[in-house]
């Protein structure tokens, strides 16, 4: 299982993470932050749970590249 978890309110639209993991994430056509795909909303925090353990690699390139470290990445 991996969690990937974006504090979506302190993206500065970079779109380091699209280019890394674009399965994962996408940019917001209407204020320009960064978008979890699929992802639950819990107070600014959205998470997405997924038991495809291949876009770990990727999601953990993303969170390595965001220049603002709002992207967790967690394997369980």
């Amino acid at each position: 299982m991996v969690v990937i978890t974006l504090q979506r309110n302190k993206c500065i639209g970079c779109n380091y993470c699209v280019e890394l993991a674009p399965g994962q994430f996408q940019m917001s056509k209407k204020d320009g932050k960064s978008v979890l795909l699929h992802a639950q909303d819990k107070k600014g925090f959205y998470t997405l749970k997924s038991p495809d353990e291949t876009i770990f690699e990727a999601a953990m390139e993303a969170k390595k590249a965001c220049p603002v470290k709002i992207i967790q990445v967690k394997q369980m």
